[in-house]
């Protein structure tokens, strides 16, 4: 029993060995890019992304979901986006500034945390109601043939 427990060891040990040598450093701490440090067209591309993909990151919607004057709440992404004039779109973040807690609606020109009451404006996300005492922070979003991506 124990030439196995050995064995196991070893090849354990080895597997680890060869973890750490396939992560290691190549020698470049910026994480990306060529020798210098500049990033790369490989850099910038998204795992399996075609050079024929849409501008911008993961799609939240398309620009017809989100309602004129109001917004739409994207929990799993943290994101809340917003249409304040037709064809005009926002995004923020969709934690609160006060509390750290995910908003729940957007209604009547503002965006609602349910915790404690603060506001924000659908417009520029400042502080309509407190007890929040700054706004929320913007969120970069691309809009293009109709859809709405983050980045």
């Amino acid at each position: 029993m124990n030439a196995r427990r050995r064995t196991v060891l070893t090849a354990g040990a080895a597997g680890a060995a060869a973890l750490v040598t396939g992560c290691g450093s190549s020698g470049d701490e910026s994480g990306g890019g060529d020798a210098s440090g500049t990033p790369t067209a490989s850099d910038a591309a998204s795992p399996g992304a075609s050079p024929d993909a849409p501008p911008g990151g993961e799609e939240l919607a398309a620009t017809g979901d989100i309602p004129v004057g109001g917004g739409t709440i994207f929990k799993e992404q943290k994101v809340v986006v917003t249409q304040p004039e037709e064809g005009e779109f926002k995004a923020f973040s969709a934690i609160c500034t006060h509390a750290q807690r995910l908003v729940s609606t957007v209604s009547d020109g503002t965006i609602n945390c349910p915790c404690h009451g603060s506001k924000f404006s659908i417009t520029d996300a400042a502080v309509e109601a407190g007890p929040a005492t700054r706004p929320l922070p913007a969120e970069q979003i691309t809009v293009s043939g109709g859809a709405i991506r983050l980045g």
